[in-house]
């Protein structure tokens, strides 16, 4: 690895300077001056600037102070330009130091030195050559520059150039707090990381594990040992403490009297042992040193060092409780660590950092022979964090075992359960366990802890997961706001209201809006304002699944405000989530891939929290063509059971599934798809959920031969969704009536049954319309027009997956006007998926004009010719291959022959002059232009094909 990239800017500004002075030889003399701790890469900015290929005719002479060679004569180069690169100034002697400054007094017009050194280690500090005062010669020019640690940015890209990528972005980050960024330390860590391989996992755990390398060890050590014996132990007091401190800190921990202590610490600053890190504050310049400092300590020396840091810190306001915990425990005072510890985890939580909570108290609880009356102390604490922290699988882990704990009070077990249930349904999605937990635990809290047992009861009627009834839930919700009126807990009146609210806004329920105004939104109660924040979540998710995007919005902002306010991120993490679902209806689609992976990426521990991203990166491949990628993404790439979804979220997820099993011609399996999904809404009894399942469940059982299942699912659901305001769902009901209709129109009476399916196309599309969702307000006008075409041509409606799209058609004349109107609407809706960026829509649409088009008048006959380029069709084609599409589902889509489809991609191939189908996907990005049809882009901008071509 090199070090490049930490002399960049240096390097650039030097050897501009000095190859302007070494290309003229009457150019004033430059005397540069670089300073730079241990590592920083002094040496190897000399050696680059020895390297600079405009200043090849200048003699170089080097000179390494301290190594025994005495320095080169300015004479040595008579008549020629010269520069003189002096390295480790501060190593040299006094006889050194006069000759390198006759020899920089005496530079000659056309000739530079660059001269390096440690300023922390100048015999004289700020003076590199000592004194008296330099006789600087008027004519040259004297310039000082300091080299700087590297950034993160700059240390990430070292670590990928050392370790590929496989070192997360948190060990990036803690590998540049232990470094400092200094260059020579990072080089020489990520050696030792990379010689781990494959043991090292990419974690900043093993990174903080990994140690001092042998170089920062020794010279640290080396430092320390150069001190007196009696001046040593204000180095350890800092190595201790491991974080830049004050004066009277380090003195206190350092056990040495106010006298000593300011003589000692002063001693230890000249000598580079330790380093003024700002005003009042004293430490390591690399932190990473501590370490081998600590290391370098006896035993009872350590724990007298560790004792005396842990008083000095429980003098601070407020006190870092997990620091005294930490000191506690090394001095091997156990009692004082537990309560340090407990101290610590309550100020964490009440301040809302749940995951430094989580963090302390598991590693707390795993310490074997804990007394158990300390872990009956500490575990609710755990407990508390947890639920509303992120997932952490240690902690479902260290609560299992607590809860199988029979010396632990009855209370304090049910209590943990309680937890343990919320976090395995809510955090780690493990339905059927958490639902027996928080049985249990109702149970158990019945009677000693009655706010709780409503906590639990609260937790049991939350409709999401799959398994049981809405009946059930109702049952569990009535309970639970029994218990909290009788506990008179306002804190567990609240949590119960929250899941009133999530249970009635998703069943649609006429007073839910009212609940929701009821949430206490301004309480200074941070236990309340965390539940106020879930029903808020909680509200808004609902609000985007039933079509009320207007309301969902307002409520997000609330909800995520709340949450971050009162330190509940797993509710803003769910609030998130449903932001991605609430962009993909209202058809906000540019970058919204990459935030669903980002979202993703940031989970990556958590998948079921990205469940939301999951679903909306699969639909988005979906309407872009990218097959593959939908069915991999909608079955959230193999991190979580499909089946183990929120309800809403799998349904959405099979009609996905279902309508691209209709598009490849797999009708059976749409149709096993379809049925098994609509069994698991129709078992919860939350209709709304049915929304994006139903239109798509109804064509794969028409296809499949079972219409009368597919009208008993259209009544089941009309009956389902009741007097609540759900206009989603009822625009989705309206669609499946149409693709009934359509699906089953008798060939008798065909013509009159398309007519009603065109009828019903259009409602939907103007119900969707007025939500709005686009997407699926042209995919509904599509099908009004597909069914028009097909009442008033020769030719059948075509195996076209029913859409929903909003364009009302005046009423025709005559058969052959309302067919130009159809087909007008078709080339809208083609558009108009253009725009959305719902590539695969588009091309299935304007193939289906193809099929119903009237002949332009004054076309010559025969085929256009295109020569070289791209045709349009084509091009067409060959955009649904780089997506990933196979011939025959391209020929599918595009009512074409497999056959037509293999010509078409090997004229595009010879064309383009690709070699593969991968190789097409590049060329049509970055290929010339060839073809100005309009196209739309991978990632949803509209473009014209010439761009792509």
């Amino acid at each position: 690895m090199s070090e490049d990239d930490g002399v960049t800017a240096t390097r650039g500004f030097a050897g501009s300077l000095l190859t302007r002075v070494l290309a003229d030889e009457r150019a004033q003399p430059v005397l540069l001056f670089v300073e730079g701790a241990a590592g920083a890469g002094k040496s190897h900015l000399l050696q680059e600037l020895a390297g600079l290929p405009e200043t090849a005719d200048a003699a170089r002479s080097w000179w390494r102070c301290g190594a025994g060679d005495g320095p080169p004569h300015e004479d040595e180069h008579p008549g020629t330009p010269a520069l003189w690169l002096v390295d480790d100034v501060h190593r040299a002697d006094v006889d050194e130091l006069r000759r390198l400054r006759q020899m920089l007094e005496g530079l000659r017009p056309g000739s530079a030195a660059a001269v390096t050194y440690r300023p922390e280690e100048l015999p004289v500090p700020g003076l590199p050559l000592g004194g008296p005062p330099m006789m600087y010669p008027a004519r040259m020019t004297v310039l000082r520059h300091r080299l700087r640690p590297w950034d993160e940015a700059r240390v990430r890209r070292a670590a990928v150039q050392s370790l590929g990528d496989g070192c997360s972005a948190e060990a990036v980050r803690r590998l540049h707090q232990l470094t400092g960024g200094v260059p020579r330390v990072v080089v020489d860590l990520l050696t030792e990381l990379r010689e781990r391989r494959p043991a090292f996992g990419g974690t900043a755990v093993e990174v903080q594990a990994a140690g001092a390398p042998v170089r920062l060890a020794e010279l640290v050590l080396c430092r320390t040992q150069a001190l007196a014996p009696e001046d040593r132990p204000v180095v350890w007091a800092a190595a201790i403490l491991d974080a830049p401190v004050g004066r009277d800190e380090l003195l206190a921990v350092s056990g040495l009297g106010p006298v000593p202590g300011r003589a000692a610490l002063l001693r230890a600053l000249e000598g580079a042992a330790l380093a003024e890190l700002g005003e009042d504050r004293y430490g390591f310049t690399v932190p990473l040193a501590t370490s081998a400092v600590r290391a370098s300590l006896p035993g009872p020396v350590r724990q007298d060092l560790h004792r005396r840091a842990a008083k000095a810190l429980g003098r601070r306001q407020p006190v870092p409780w997990a620091a005294v915990a930490g000191h506690h425990r090394a001095a091997g005072e156990s009692r004082r660590w537990i309560n340090a510890v407990e101290k610590a985890a309550e100020s964490a939580a009440a301040a809302s950092r749940h995951q430094e909570a989580i963090t302390l108290l598991e590693r707390t609880l795993a310490t074997p022979d804990l007394p158990p009356q300390v872990r009956a102390r500490l575990a609710p604490l755990l407990a508390r964090s947890a639920v509303t922290g992120l997932r952490s699988d240690q902690t479902v882990e260290v609560l299992a075992q607590l809860v199988q704990d029979g010396s632990l009070p009855a209370a304090v077990r049910g209590e943990l359960r309680l937890d343990l249930g919320l976090m395995l349904c809510n955090q780690m999605g493990r339905y059927p366990e958490g639902w027996r937990a928080l049985e249990t635990a109702a149970a158990e809290l019945r009677e000693v802890r009655p706010g709780l047992a409503a906590r639990a009861m609260g937790a049991l009627s939350s409709p999401f997961w799959p398994g049981n009834s809405i009946d059930i839930h109702r049952e569990w919700l009535v309970k639970a706001m029994a218990a909290a009126d009788a506990s008179g807990d306002d804190a567990m009146r609240t949590a119960v209201l929250a899941n009133r609210v999530a249970l009635a806004t998703s069943c649609a329920e006429t007073d839910a809006w009212e609940l929701v105004r009821r949430l206490p939104r301004d309480t200074t109660d941070t236990a309340r304002a965390g539940q106020a924040a879930r029903g808020l979540c909680n509200a808004a998710d609902s609000a985007v699944w039933l079509g009320l995007h207007e309301r969902a919005s307002d409520l997000l902002a609330e909800g995520r405000e709340l949450s971050a306010r009162s330190g509940a991120p797993y509710f803003e993490h769910n609030a998130l989530g449903a932001q991605l679902l609430q962009e993909w209806w209202t058809g906000q689609w540019p970058d919204l891939a990459k935030r669903c992976e980002d979202f993703v990426a940031a989970t990556a521990d958590m998948p079921l929290i990205a469940s939301d991203a999951y679903v909306v990166r699969g639909l988005l491949a979906l309407a872009q063509g990218d097959w593959g990628e939908a069915a991999s993404w909608l079955s959230q790439r193999g991190t979580f059971g499909r089946e183990d979804l929120p309800v809403p979220l799998a349904a959405t997820a099979a009609g996905a599934l279902t309508r691209l099993a209709l598009a490849r011609q797999e009708v059976r399996a749409a149709a096993d798809e379809a049925r098994a999904a609509w069994s698991v809404v129709a078992g919860k009894g939350v209709w709304p959920w049915a929304a994006e399942l139903a239109p798509w469940a109804v064509e794969a059982l028409v296809r499949a031969g079972d219409g009368v299942t597919a009208q008993a699912m259209v009544e089941d659901f009309a009956q389902g969704l009741g007097p609540g305001r759900a206009p989603a769902a009822r625009a989705a009901l309206t669609w499946s009536r149409a693709v009934l209709a359509e699906t089953t129109a008798p060939s008798r009476d065909r013509r009159v049954g398309l007519l009603r399916a065109a009828e019903l196309y259009r409602a939907a599309s103007a119900a969707y319309g007025e939500l709005p969702r686009p997407y699926t307000q042209t995919l509904t006008a599509e099908g009004a027009a597909r069914c028009v075409l097909a009442a008033h041509t020769d030719a059948g409606p075509g195996p076209a997956a029913p859409s929903e799209h909003t364009a009302t058609s005046p009423e025709p004349a005559t058969g052959v006007t309302f067919a130009l109107t159809a087909v007008a609407e078709l080339e809208s809706c083609a558009q108009r998926f253009t725009e959305l960026g719902a590539v695969w829509d588009a091309a299935r649409t304007r193939a289906l004009l193809r099929t119903r088009q009237p002949a332009r008048k004054g076309r010559p006959p025969g085929r256009p010719s295109h020569a070289d380029e791209l045709s349009p069709r084509e091009s067409e084609v060959a955009q649904l291959a780089a997506s990933g599409l196979t011939n025959r589902e391209i020929a599918v889509t595009l009512h074409l022959s497999p056959r037509t489809v293999e010509q078409h991609i090997a004229r595009a191939m010879r064309k383009t002059g690709a070699l593969s189908r991968r190789d097409l996907a590049r060329r049509l990005e970055v290929g010339p232009e060839t073809v100005s049809a309009p196209w739309p882009a991978r990632d949803g901008r509209s473009v014209r094909a010439s761009e792509i071509c």
